[in-house]
This record gives C-alpha cells, sequence and structure tokens, in this order.
C-alpha cells in the first residue's frame, strides 16, 4: 500500500513506467558527507566534474554578489571618511555621519514587510532584478549628489532595493544547489561581502591621489559594479524548484531539477527522490499550516526559529565588528594611527584577510559542523574583544604607543574569529532552518534585525566612541558573553542534513516532511492528502525535462 502511494505521490508519466526499486532504509548517514535523502544514501558528486553542475554553480556566483554590493557600501563608506574631499564637500558632523550610514538599514527595514512577499509571490529571480534596478537608482543619485540631503536620499534607496535582492537571492541558492553542495554554497553567499568591501577599500585608497571631487565620486560610481554583474547574468538563471512547485508549476521545476542535478536524465534516482520530496513537503506545508503571518510563531518548531533568526541578526551587528565596519578610522585615530594613507592600508589588508578566511571556513560547514563553529567564533570574539579594550585603555591611559599597534592586531584577531561562522553561516543557517512556506518571511525577519542593529550601531556607535572612547568597548564584551550563552543553549547541529528534512530537529514528528524522509505524522497526513486527490497528476515526460 506504501510503494503505491509512493507511486501516487510522484504522480509523473515516467515514474509510473520506472517505479522506484525497493533498497534497504538507513538510520543515519554512514559516509558523513551529506548525501543521504530520506534515509538512502547516493553517490558522491564533484561538481567540476559534472557538466550541469559546472553551469549551474557557475550562474549562482553571480548570485552571490548581492552580498558584495551590501560589503562594498561598507568599506566605501570607511574610506569615505578617510577622503577630504568628501569631508569638506559634506562637512558631515558625528550625528550626520551616523545618519548617513544608518540611513540606508532604514531604506531596508521600509522594505521588510514587502520583500518576502513579492519573493513568495513572483518569484526569487523577479524580487532579485526589481531589487537590483531600484539599487541602480540609488547609486546614480548617491554618486551625482550635489548636498548632503541627496546623498542621504540615494543611501535610502540603495537600501531599500538591496532590501528586495538580498531578501531572495539567498532564496534562490539554497534552493537551487545540489543537496551535497548546498551547505557550503549557501555560507558563500554572504562571505562575498568581503569581495566587496576589498574592491571598495582598495578604490578608496587608490582615488587618495585624485585632487578633485572625484576622489569620492569614483568610489560610488563603483558601487554598481556587482549589480552590473547580475543584471547581465540573472536572465540565465533558471527558478528556484520549490518555489514553481509552489506555484504549481511542477513540470519546470522538474525539469530544472533533471537538467542540472542530473545533466537532464529524467530517470536519475536522486532527482526523483528530491522531486518527491519537495513536492510532497511543500503540498504538507500549503494543506495543514495556516498562511497568514501568524504562523511565524504559531508553533514552539516555529518560535524557536524566529528566536534563532532574531539572535543571528542581533549578533551578527552587536558582536563589536560593526565599529570596524564602518568606523575603522575613527578607532584608529584614537590609537595614534591618523595618516589617511596608513587608515586605508589597514583597512584594506583586513578585507582581503577577512575575505580568506571567511571563504576558507565556508567549505568547511559540514567538515566541523554549524554548533562547534557558532560556539569557536563567538567564545574567540570575546576573548579577543576584552583584549582590543584593555588595549586600547592602556594607549589612552599611558600613551603607550606599542599599545595602539597591539589595537591593530586584536582586531585582526577578532575577525578571524568572527568569520569562523557568522559571515557565512548568518545567512547559511538562517536559511536552512526554515521550511518552505516561511523561509522568505523568516529570512525577512532576520534581516530586519540585522538593519535594527546597523540603525541602532551606526547612530550611536560614532557618539559613543567620541564620548567615552575605549569604555563604550565594555558593552560589547558582556554583550559577547551573552551570545555565547545563547549559541549554547538554543543554536540546533544541522550538519549533513536535506534542505526539506531540517524540519524534523524543530517540529519532531509533527515535521511536514514528504517523500521518504517522512515522520510517522507526516505519512498519516501524505495518505489523507492523496486519498483526497489533493496531490495532483501532473503529466511530466522525459521530453520536456530534456528540452528544459
Amino acid at each position: 500500500m506504501l510503494a503505491n502511494r509512493q507511486r501516487c505521490s510522484f504522480s509523473c508519466v515516467y515514474a509510473e513506467e520506472h517505479p522506484l526499486p525497493n533498497m534497504p532504509a538507513m538510520a543515519a548517514p554512514t559516509t558523513n558527507q551529506g548525501n543521504i535523502l530520506g534515509g538512502r544514501e547516493f553517490p558522491q558528486v564533484t561538481w567540476y566534474k559534472d557538466p550541469g553542475l559546472r553551469k549551474l554553480y557557475f550562474l549562482l556566483s553571480t548570485v552571490i554578489l548581492v552580498s558584495a554590493t551590501n560589503g562594498f557600501d561598507g568599506s566605501m563608506m570607511n574610506g569615505l571618511q578617510t577622503l577630504s574631499y568628501w569631508k569638506n564637500y559634506f562637512h558631515p558632523s558625528n550625528s550626520e555621519l551616523g545618519l548617513l550610514n544608518a540611513i540606508m538599514s532604514v531604506g531596508s527595514i521600509v522594505a521588510v514587510p514587502f520583500s518576502p512577499f513579492l519573493s513568495d509571490w513572483r518569484g526569487r529571480k523577479v524580487a532579485i532584478m526589481i531589487g537590483l534596478f531600484i539599487m541602480f537608482v540609488g547609486v546614480a543619485l548617491q554618486s551625482a549628489a550635489q548636498n548632503l540631503g541627496m546623498f542621504i536620499g540615494a543611501r535610502f534607496l540603495i537600501g531599500f532595493g538591496i532590501s528586495f535582492a538580498h531578501g531572495a537571492a539567498p532564496l534562490l541558492v539554497t534552493e537551487l544547489a545540489h543537496m551535497q553542495h548546498r551547505a557550503k554554497i549557501t555560507s558563500i553567499y554572504n562571505t562575498t561581502w568581503y569581495l566587496g568591501a576589498i574592491i571598495a577599500a582598495w578604490t578608496t585608497f587608490g582615488t587618495l591621489k585624485i585632487k578633485s571631487d572625484w576622489a569620492w565620486r569614483t568610489p560610488s560610481i563603483l558601487q554598481a559594479g556587482p549589480a552590473c554583474i547580475m543584471i547581465c547574468f540573472i536572465w540565465f538563471v533558471p527558478e528556484s524548484p520549490r518555489w514553481l512547485i509552489s506555484a504549481d508549476r511542477h513540470e519546470e521545476a522538474l525539469a530544472i531539477l533533471a537538467k542540472y542535478h542530473a545533466n537532464g536524465n529524467a530517470d536519475d534516482e536522486l532527482v526523483r527522490h528530491e522531486f518527491i520530496e519537495i513536492k510532497e513537503t511543500i503540498a504538507l506545508e500549503k494543506e495543514f499550516n495556516q498562511q497568514k503571518i501568524s504562523v511565524l510563531w504559531s508553533t514552539k518548531g516555529n518560535r524557536h526559529r524566529m528566536f534563532i533568526c532574531l539572535c543571528a541578526g542581533l549578533f551578527s551587528q552587536w558582536s563589536g565588528n560593526s565599529l570596524v565596519s564602518y568606523y575603522i578610522a575613527l578607532i584608529l585615530t584614537q590609537v595614534g594611527i591618523t595618516k589617511e594613507v596608513d587608515q586605508n592600508l589597514i583597512n584594506g589588508c583586513l578585507q582581503i584577510w577577512n575575505m580568506l578566511v571567511a571563504g576558507t571556513m565556508a567549505f568547511m560547514v559540514d567538515r566541523f559542523g554549524r554548533r562547534p563553529l557558532f560556539l569557536t567564533s563567538t567564545g574567540g570574539m570575546l576573548v579577543c574583544f576584552i583584549a582590543w579594550t584593555i588595549c586600547s585603555e592602556r594607549r589612552e591611559t599611558t600613551g603607550n604607543e606599542a599599545a595602539g599597534r597591539a589595537v591593530v592586531a586584536m582586531i585582526y584577531l577578532y575577525y578571524t574569529c568572527y568569520n569562523l561562522a557568522w559571515s557565512g553561516l548568518l545567512v547559511g543557517y538562517t536559511v536552512e532552518i526554515l521550511p518552505f512556506q516561511i523561509r522568505a518571511k523568516g529570512l525577512a525577519v532576520m534581516f530586519f534585525f540585522v538593519n535594527c542593529a546597523l540603525f541602532f550601531n551606526n547612530y550611536v556607535n560614532p557618539e559613543a566612541i567620541d564620548s567615552i572612547r575605549w569604555k563604550y568597548y565594555i558593552v560589547y564584551d558582556c554583550w559577547l558573553a551573552l551570545e555565547l550563552a545563547v549559541v549554547y543553549f538554543f543554536f540546533i547541529e544541522t550538519r549533513y542534513t536535506p534542505l526539506e528534512e531540517i524540519a524534523k530537529y524543530f517540529d519532531g514528528d509533527d515535521a511536514r516532511v514528504g517523500g521518504e524522509g517522512a515522520t510517522g505524522h507526516g505519512k498519516e497526513l501524505l495518505n489523507a492528502l492523496h486519498d483526497d486527490g489533493k496531490l495532483g497528476d501532473d503529466k511530466v515526460t522525459v521530453e520536456h525535462v530534456q528540452k528544459a
């Protein structure tokens, strides 16, 4: 009876002609390589040896540049503060400097109520494209700014646009990637923040020699660079098969899975299992879960997820990193490093180091696991920030130049620890713990708290650093200790688990998971859907898959 129901759930012409073989179920992964789906082990796939995956990951490499645009902005604003032509043109006070940085977060916050609904309504690609076009308008106005008000308004638009793109791009990446590479690819997404930061840091370093307003207008124009690349390639990126299934476009979804995960082979066993699990999981979520916004907190599992999203958003920006991301010039000036060239050189080298560490650790998320990385990262940040605080106090109290140089060393060590987990897993972890029906909304919640934290930091940090100087760092020392406790007690390990099956860690037997990964309760619900004929009877042919 169960075998008949499985064939019905697949409900495709070729599936009926080629029923799934009887294979022994596996209780747990034995190879520890993320190649288990629904309790079954599949062969390892090397992406660079697979034509379909090579093409897919090339296309996704352009999508992840959304994060690079964000990184460019943070590093660019750091660099602009060291340029005399920018300071002389706008003459920003400390409070205005805070507003200049914070207004981008305000734009992102304003877009939060709209971005997840656009992503769920029209698809991931449409949301990304709309966000990119809005960003283009903002960059154009920012580059042509004639006064401070125009510069601020332009940055609001950039933040508004990036919220749409940033809220959809990680969804597209994680929902398209092969299950064996998903965690790595999704973790790489947020590390490209540093790619944009590197370009911006060294651009502003190079424009130091320009003796005109083009010293700051040039970096501003180049902020559109990553978006230009994405606009050129986004048309060729496939839509999320999970979104297509949710929109009852099952044929297109299966065609994409077959084309990129099996080089067009519609009979590939992994593709068939993926399709079953995705289709049935989404059907269960749509039928038995609430569709209102209240679904985010209506169950114990979802409340746990939202708490993690809230904490991840706040912790990613309230760990002290925002001090350096936007105000490294103020920090270095206080420890005696005042030359523009030296400040830009330190910032530029820091971004390169960050990219190396974060990029390397993105490939290690499955090897070490999420919890060990989060715990090591947060604990290391706490130790480094305490040392940073002590060195800053010694430099100010005694005038010891060595203590000032030690602050620079502590900044580098601190960021090494930060990049062990928080850079890549901020997006990679939060996206994977969210079921499809709340994935866009949950990610928007996380980014909402990221931007709230950024707004607070960007408005408060310059005033606090200027007023109470090193004493302000003690606040972060205490906060980091709290972060460590929260990570220890609430963050769940998800290593080597298929995307749909992660729900079982949060919801237990109530998890809405389809396919062979279904729980006992899930199978009962699936049986009810089959009996009511609510899983449909799609006519998907091999020819359709091969034409995709």
